[in-house]
């Protein structure tokens, strides 16, 4: 029978950082501490923490791309046919030490993470939020990171709650965890999301 292991924080290290030859880094850049404040001149600073976990790793959100969803008139979207005029860019705001974009209330967005990430082919990741975004209503879906997948995740976010909120850049946005198994026979290959990019990757047929 097959059996799963959920795989902690030295595998990751290891996997990341002198990873099997032939097989690239898991994940690219590296925080192997948890980063929970950052240090000015004067003054410490909280963030929402990233880096590696025990069993995980808590990805950080990229500044470069974050789009939010809005009404078409006279339009129905379609995810075999989707319209990227249901998407706008939305603004980055600096407040030193902090860059930060405004998720509206009872809104959708995408972001992405600043992390690439290449699966093994006998891996299996799954990404889920994290509590301090869950506890102010920010929802992110649950997403599945394939055996044999590569690029840079696209997230997408739900604001529940009747207030707008702040979504970090360069901030813990998501944990990733990773269970092994036996190697599959159908690794995502060259599948249509194969490879994203440093920025939203939208539905595709």
């Amino acid at each position: 029978m097959s059996t799963f292991s959920l795989k902690n924080d030295s595998w990751i290290t290891q996997q990341s950082t002198t990873p099997p030859a032939g097989r690239a880094p898991l994940i690219t850049p590296l925080q192997r501490d948890k980063v929970r404040k950052t240090q000015l001149t004067n003054s410490i600073c909280p963030v929402v923490s990233y880096g590696q976990t025990s069993y995980g790793y808590d990805l950080t959100l990229s500044p470069k791309d974050f789009r939010l969803f809005h009404h078409v008139p006279g339009d129905v979207m379609d995810p075999l046919n989707f319209n990227p005029e249901f998407l706008e860019q939305a603004t980055l705001h600096e407040s030193y030490p902090y860059k930060y974009f405004i998720l509206p209330a009872h809104s959708y967005a995408l972001g992405v993470v600043a992390e690439h990430i290449t699966m093994p082919a006998n891996c299996l990741g799954i990404c889920i939020g994290k509590s301090t975004y869950a506890r102010l209503g920010i929802q992110l879906n649950m997403t599945p990171v394939e055996p044999g997948w590569s690029g840079h995740l696209t997230l997408e976010m739900g604001n529940n709650s009747g207030a707008d909120c702040r979504i970090y850049a360069n901030q813990g946005v998501c944990q990733i965890i990773f269970l092994e198994g036996e190697p599959c026979d159908t690794p995502y290959g060259s599948g249509k999301y194969q490879g994203q990019s440093h920025e939203v990757t939208t539905a595709k047929a």
